[in-house]
């Protein structure tokens, strides 16, 4: 088979001063930044369904996307080849992950039994790959949101049918994931909502849910799957609300259903504004829970309210997210995982490596800067510090969860009015990131 990027070769480090649209300008794989390479800080994953199978469609016009490789015939024979476009980009690139939906990588069939026919076919082509490239995968997850079955949802559906479609496809997604040496598994609730509570059963949905995953879980042991399982929150699109809206509805669902200790999240900026929030206030929440296993590294326009999944180019994002995922000792099962498109604009194939490189330069650069933050202190001293009062015989005691308010009263008594507060000093903080940004 023809190469697809005949014109690309192995994308290389050429440092800063390069001018070089195909040569990285930050990120060295190599490079040793606190004891560790670049390559392991940061993990990076491609994406199978947007870098291989978006067509660059919106609402209001078809795909623009020139995808030679693709004859758009839905085939297993197109999916096979298609694999081997994947991993020429992505050795070529030299990204070491990939991460898939089950229906990115291989056709639907008329029945369920063919559709686990055509993902096994497509998983040794998988396999082949990963053992000739050395690339590895992420995590795998099913979609359960695109076909028409899943109107309603699919774990969360009101029709037991549906649920049971659903529990068959993960489970074959699951296993296949196994085989392949997945390091983890996503579950992603495309239409786990609701549109309107007129038609709904919200407490009978979020027990089948839990149910759904409670299997998940049992099926994970019961095949010796070693990874972590992944929830990836998300408030709106395609539904009003769904159910993982944000972080905190996540931990509070895993928590009242006994699934924590079997869950972590998978954070994506994109989905984080559009709940409202910031990244780092999502990646502080699930840190804050021990629950932070991976990110999915894009970011959002702040003029357009849908999930436009752009690639990141903000060197203040990025750094924030480096400086979370360095607090809390590094990314271990998890990666940046790029689940981003290029626009609809840049349709030729020589985009999906433009827009690849200036992401993980730009977690390169995010990754340093965190790193500079931390090695100076200041940052770190500044919060320690504002929360000094914490360390005396009370604070401790509060902490311990052993005070009482007649401990506290008498504390106030004591005390009298409160002139102790000093300034957050916001201002100088973000000059001092400035310093090294």
């Amino acid at each position: 088979m023809a190469e697809a990027f005949p014109d690309v070769k192995k994308i290389v480090y050429g440092g800063p001063k390069s001018r070089n649209p195909l040569e990285f300008k930050h990120y060295n794989a190599t490079e040793m930044v606190g004891g560790k390479t670049m390559k392991d800080h940061l993990r990076f994953s491609v994406v199978y369904w947007h870098t291989f199978s978006n067509p660059l469609g919106d609402p209001f016009g078809m795909g623009t996307a020139l995808r030679p490789w693709d004859d758009n015939s839905g085939s297993l024979a197109n999916a096979i080849k298609k694999v081997k476009v994947a991993f020429e980009f992505i050795e070529k690139l030299g990204a070491p992950y990939y991460a898939f939906h089950d229906r990115d990588v291989s056709p639907e069939g008329a029945t369920i039994q063919e559709s686990h026919k055509n993902l096994d076919a497509v998983a040794r082509a998988l396999k082949e790959e990963q053992d000739r490239t050395g690339v590895k995968l992420l995590w795998g997850t099913a979609n359960l949101f695109s076909n028409k079955r899943f109107m309603h949802g699919a774990a969360t559906s009101p029709n037991l049918d549906v649920f049971a479609f659903a529990g068959a496809q993960v489970k074959k997604a699951m296993e296949v994931t196994h085989e392949l040496g997945g390091e983890g598994y996503t579950f992603w609730g495309g239409r786990e909502g609701y549109s309107t509570l007129w038609n709904t059963d919200m407490k009978r949905e979020l027990d089948h849910l839990a149910a759904f995953l409670h299997m998940a879980v049992d099926y994970k042991k019961q095949i010796g799957f070693a990874g972590p399982f992944y929830i990836e929150p998300k408030p709106m699109e395609p539904t009003k609300h769904q159910y993982d809206s944000d972080a905190e509805s996540c931990l509070n669902f895993l928590r009242t259903y006994g699934l924590l200790p079997y869950f972590k999240l998978n954070i994506e900026t994109n989905h984080a504004s559009l709940a409202g929030h910031e990244m780092e206030h999502e990646l502080r929440i699930s840190m804050a829970s021990d629950a932070l296993g991976s990110i999915d590294a894009n970011t959002g326009d702040p003029l357009v309210g849908w999930d436009t999944d752009q690639f990141p180019t903000d060197i203040y994002l990025t750094t924030k997210c480096m400086l979370c995922i360095l607090d809390m000792g590094g990314l271990t099962t998890g990666g940046v995982n790029f689940d981003a498109k290029v626009r609809r604009e840049s349709f030729e194939p020589i985009d999906l490596f433009h827009a690849h490189i200036g992401g993980m330069d730009a977690f390169a650069r995010g990754l340093k800067i965190a790193h500079a933050i931390r090695e100076d202190g200041r940052l770190a001293s500044f919060v320690k510090d504002r929360y000094a009062s914490w360390n005396s015989d009370l604070g401790k005691t509060v902490e311990s969860g052993k005070a009482s308010f007649a401990d506290l009263e008498a504390h106030a008594f004591k005390a009298g009015d409160v002139t102790s507060n000093v300034s957050g000093r916001q201002e100088m903080l973000e000059n001092l990131v400035n310093e090294f940004v």
